[in-house]
């Protein structure tokens, strides 16, 4: 493509010096080659404007940056640009032939439910026999073919070549995960939205945001630049629900389960083998456990009908669906009943122990196990612990992923949330795979194991490694003698 096509819509700071045919587009200096446009990004640890020389040295027929470098080579074109991260997307966005705008794009934002509402999205309406993409935490699909994911979500080139995977495969719909982080710096700027659900929004991610208020505001940008022609979808229980959606020009509808919505929920019975609802006005029953999911299978029904899946149809689809992975996941085994779950924010873990809770009958103890990241949100750590020790019978401190920290200074913001007599019944175990097999050989036939962190994942990083750890492979191990 020529450069001016690929400039399209973005505010230009000066005009571009040339207009050579551009190969590839790149925001990593080591992947230029001779034809390729390099776009600089002001980035948190790096700085793009940097490494211009390099890319131009590698072949790089045109630069897009924010600032222009002292030397600037006569054989290339300079556009300086306002905000590179929003042109890399808009860029990326015309490269790829807009695809956003070839199917319908659904986004959920929010601190929890993100994974299992896309996930389940995505397998309704496969179930329906529609071509569907899906971008998630867990794995991106193109109906069902898998892409293994790295970040909740990709960046804006990664983004934009899937979604054109996606269109060129014939799917008529993609539902992606869209994180704070993602929003903030741009990765999904470019794209056209046909829908944006909001889940909830609760403290996590304020090592990166530095304040709730920034957190909030992130959130609600998505909202913000909705299209006039797209539905906004609202959790109206959540006491920022309707903040999010103030400035949206889209359509407007709400969810919920305790308040007067366009989409209402009454939980009928909650129990380990699932919920029975009341889905406006209808009876459905899930085999997904506890309240939170009910907000969740809302969403799910609420997104499916405003995408044109009837009524009947989404309440029938709805009742087959199960868990996302690494989601209130069960393992079994010598009478016991061990749970994996993502949970590793304050409010997903109380949501997850309040549902045990809310299920187990009397005399049924709950052992659980749980850590916080390294290199995260401090100040959730004594939180949690204070959460997990109130609502459970025995507790087990120990590492999620460390990353670059010490286990043992993590386990000690952790146990400054404890009085001192809750920390005189707290096991302190930093190897997990010690403090999963300790829970196992103290629970007795008829109790509950809560794992709860990391879910899904399928590694341990410590100190940059990624090691394989797998809760439920260790659960079954344990359990199930494998």
């Amino acid at each position: 493509m020529k450069l001016f096509d690929l400039l399209e819509g973005i505010t230009l700071a000066t005009p571009p010096t040339g207009n050579p045919e551009v190969r590839s587009l790149c925001f990593d200096s080591r992947k230029v080659e001779p034809g390729s446009c390099f776009v600089a990004q002001v980035g948190v640890k790096v700085d793009g404007h940097d490494y211009i020389a390099k890319a131009v040295e590698q072949g790089a027929v045109a630069v897009v940056c924010q600032h222009l470098p002292e030397k600037v080579d006569k054989g290339v074109a300079y556009v300086v640009v306002e905000n590179s991260d929003i042109a890399l997307g808009m860029m990326a966005d015309s490269y790829y032939g807009h695809p956003s705008r070839q199917l319908r794009l659904v986004g959920i934002t929010g601190t929890n439910g993100k994974t299992t509402t896309v996930t389940l999205l995505h397998r309704l309406f496969r179930q329906q026999g529609l071509h569907v993409g899906l971008l998630s935490t867990i794995v991106n699909k193109i109906d069902e073919v898998e892409v293994a994911a790295t970040h909740t979500t990709p960046d804006a080139l990664q983004l934009n070549s899937l979604l054109r995977q996606m269109v060129d495969a014939g799917c008529q719909y993609a539902f992606m995960e869209v994180s704070s982080h993602a929003l903030v710096q741009n990765r999904v700027a470019g794209l056209t939205f046909a829908g944006g659900i909001f889940s909830n929004i609760t403290h996590d991610h304020l090592d990166f945001h530095k304040t709730f208020a920034n957190y909030i505001a992130a959130k609600k940008s998505f909202f913000d630049h909705l299209p006039a022609d797209a539905f906004a979808l609202t959790n109206c229980d959540d006491r920022n629900g309707m903040v999010m959606v103030q400035n949206t020009r889209a359509k407007v509808y709400t969810y919920s389960l305790e308040r007067m919505a366009d989409y209402r929920c009454r939980v009928l019975d909650d129990s380990f083998m699932g919920l029975q609802l009341e889905m406006n006005g209808k009876e459905v029953f899930s085999r997904l456990v506890g309240r939170f999911n009910a907000y969740n299978l809302t969403a799910i029904y609420a997104t499916a009908v405003l995408c044109g899946i009837s009524e009947a149809d989404a309440l029938r689809q709805l009742s087959t669906l199960s868990a996302a992975e690494g989601r209130f996941q069960y393992v079994m085994g010598k009478g016991i009943i061990a749970i994996v779950d993502y949970a590793h924010t304050p409010d997903a873990l109380q949501n997850v122990l309040a549902t045990i809770n809310d299920i187990r009958k009397q005399g049924q103890m709950l052992y659980t196990v749980v850590g916080c990241g390294g290199d995260r949100d401090k100040s959730k750590r004594p939180e949690m612990a204070q959460i997990a020790c109130t609502m459970s019978d025995r507790l087990i401190l120990t590492s999620d992923n460390p990353r670059t920290e010490s286990p043992d200074s993590i386990l000690d913001d952790m146990e400054a949330g404890l009085t001192d007599e809750q920390r005189g019944t707290v096991l302190r175990i930093p190897d997990r795979r010690s403090a999963i097999k300790t829970a196992v050989l103290m629970a007795h036939e008829d109790d509950i194991i809560l794992v709860a962190g990391k879910g899904h994942e399928k590694y341990q990083d410590i100190m940059g490694v990624k090691h394989h750890f797998d809760d439920v492979e260790e659960l079954e191990k344990l359990l199930m003698n494998v």
